[in-house]
């Protein structure tokens, strides 16, 4: 049997944490505020505790997968959080998608108490947990105490520097990630308005090797012409993660000529009900200005 593991946040992502660690003979214990969550970590063999702060008596690894920043602090350092009562030498990992900012502030706090604090934000969707790609920002010494868990979730563990520079890369990867599912939704409208069925413009170019080419392009096109919106990253969670790179960037001076316009087509597609959706559903606020269906003929 190996260590103990804490999971604080076990939706989508924390779910698939537990599953892994749990097949690679972790015992852990697990919270989240949603009982359904939890019930499902425990089909799964978690131990279900009260708070991060009863969990703080188990374990010294800290696996934090929530949704907000707000929802990080509140773990960290809010009542009944795990800096009430830690284990000297525990470490916290927040595989969260949050800014760098509140990211150095929580670590800054996790100092004073003498307990390590690294941002490992996910490249890759749930269901590929075991082979993601985690971006590590922190020291050194604490990612390397809790390496051996990390590597359980991820095929790629990269120190990319001090605290919040994980969430740096995570953040700038979403802006270009909602970059392209702009521009891909809106060139699909364009060719069907032109007449061209958009199974043969998707078909032509995505095994072309046009260096236009991404793996997102390759989801979307056949989302958008099928009209399969069930969503793999839903448009109110890249409005999410766009808003807090905009206001990354903006805190540092850079202009946004193309994340402010892209962030406006979802943030219609989210006023029009679309926000549980696929990404691929922001096709759809073309298709209402445009009096058209992009579908496969």
């Amino acid at each position: 049997m190996k260590g103990k593991v804490g999971v604080v946040g076990v939706g989508n992502m924390g779910f698939n944490m537990v599953r892994e660690l749990k097949e690679a003979g972790y015992t852990v214990f697990a919270r989240d505020v949603d009982k359904k969550a939890e019930e499902r970590a425990k089909s799964l063999g978690a131990e279900i505790v009260s708070s991060p702060k009863e969990m703080a008596n188990y374990v010294t690894v800290f696996l934090l997968s929530l949704p907000m920043p707000s929802h990080v602090k509140e773990v960290v350092l809010g009542k009944d959080g795990i800096l009430e009562s830690p284990k000297a030498g525990s470490v916290i990992v927040d595989l969260s998608t949050v800014d760098p900012f509140s990211t150095q502030e929580n670590a800054k706090e996790a100092e004073k108490h003498g307990i390590g604090y690294i941002d490992a934000p996910v490249l890759g969707r749930p269901q590929a947990c075991g082979n993601w790609t985690l971006p590590v920002g922190g020291k050194k010494e604490d990612l390397e105490k809790v390496e051996e868990v990390l590597k359980v979730l991820a095929k790629r563990i990269i120190h990319v520097g001090p605290s919040g520079w994980g969430n740096i890369v995570k953040l700038l990867n979403n802006m270009m990630l909602g970059a392209i599912n702009s521009i891909t939704c809106e060139i699909f409208a364009i060719c069907k308005k032109l007449g061209m069925n958009p199974k043969v413009f998707y078909e032509t170019i995505a095994e072309s090797g046009a260096a236009s080419v991404s793996g997102l392009f390759k989801e979307l096109g056949p989302k958008i012409y099928k009209r399969d919106f069930e969503p793999l990253f839903a448009v109110e969670l890249l409005h999410k993660d766009m808003d807090l790179g905009i206001k990354m960037a903006k805190k540092v001076g850079v202009p946004l000529f193309v994340s402010e316009t892209n962030q406006l087509l979802n943030e219609i597609a989210k006023l029009k009900g679309w926000g549980k959706e696929d990404t691929a559903s922001v096709v759809k606020v073309y298709e209402d200005i445009l009096g058209i269906e992009v579908k496969e003929e």
